[in-house]
């Protein structure tokens, strides 16, 4: 009897498009609106104050909104459905917004390390107005409540473009936290020398952050193979049926929100081709029923036949 088998709870297929939009969607609206309300809210408290810091931090912020406004339109790309100059959908927008993003983060990573040195060399003092600590607290109050919006949409999805925004502001939030440490030790205890090491501490967690985001998004513009564990879930789902002697050759990608299957289906070979294709699409309401947004083809083999007859000459892998 066929068991109930339920699909790990994130990552790609695992929602309909439509489904996985509403938390991206959420995730990258609500990024869209910090940025905007950060690069005014800065722009007003520069106007006001005529800080060169404050601006320098307001352009941070536009650009900030550019990043997120490129994450905003790449999710609702990649769930548009497929059409005739897209056979396999959108998906891969996602991809390409997350290498987007990991530039951005790596090249962070990078002007912290250059300050941080810097600093080392040359500590200064530094200096805060009630203006540059306002809007650093509002900084942060926003980006936190943004974090706890984009970690629910990765949970849910897995989406590799909102997890570049996530890191991107992983690197605001981050930073924020660099000056507010190096105000305190500079100011209460004289240690000069604390935003530099803590500048060179965010800056290496943050490295590794933007390699993780490009490798995943890489992976899927390389179509890489889904992690092992899913492999052996989606060829149990497949073989949860006695007519069905055994799944091999199974191939997976991802692309954003959507997952492609494809494997060969052993049968008995006397089978009818009219109870061969029911087999098949038994096979494959069971794997939309854990991947709702699978892409799948099956092509059924005669036991035994096809090996004799030299039809299953590639296997990059024996199953």
């Amino acid at each position: 009897m066929p068991h109930d088998h339920v699909a790990s709870p994130a990552g790609p297929g695992r929602l309909r498009p439509e489904q996985a939009l509403k938390y991206t969607s959420r995730a990258t609206a609500a990024s869209v609106g910090v940025a905007a309300t950060l690069a005014l809210t800065k722009g007003i408290v520069w106007w006001m104050s005529g800080s060169v810091a404050i601006l320098a931090s307001a352009a941070d912020s536009l650009l900030d909104l550019t990043a997120s406004l490129a994450v905003y339109f790449s999710v609702r790309y990649a769930a548009e459905p497929a059409d005739h100059e897209h056979r396999y959908g959108h998906g891969k927008a996602e991809a390409f917004a997350g290498i987007f993003q990991a530039i951005l983060v790596a090249v962070s990573a990078a002007l912290l390390i250059r300050e941080g040195i810097d600093h080392i060399i040359e500590p200064l003092p530094l200096r805060a107005s009630p203006w540059a600590l306002g809007v650093m607290g509002l900084s942060i109050l926003l980006t936190v409540g943004l974090l706890w919006v984009q970690t629910q949409a990765v949970k849910k999805t897995g989406s590799v473009a909102v997890e570049g925004d996530r890191a991107h502001y992983f690197t605001d939030l981050a930073s924020n936290l660099v000056v507010i440490a190096g105000i305190i030790g500079s100011v209460m205890f004289g240690w000069l020398w604390l935003d530099a090491v803590a500048a060179l501490g965010v800056a290496g967690w943050l490295g590794w952050t933007a390699w993780g985001v490009a490798r995943g998004a890489g992976n899927q513009l390389m179509d890489r193979e889904l992690p092992q564990s899913d492999r052996e879930q989606i060829q149990a789902i497949a073989e949860d049926d006695p007519r069905i002697i055994d799944i091999h050759q199974l191939r997976t990608r991802a692309a954003g929100p959507l997952l492609h299957i494809q494997f060969h289906m052993a049968l008995p070979p006397g089978i009818a081709l009219r109870d061969a294709h029911a087999i098949q699409v038994d096979c494959e309401r069971r794997l939309l029923k854990a991947y709702p947004a699978a892409d799948i083809i099956i092509h059924a083999d005669p036991h035994g036949e096809a090996e004799r007859h030299g039809a299953d000459f590639f296997r990059p892998d024996e199953e």
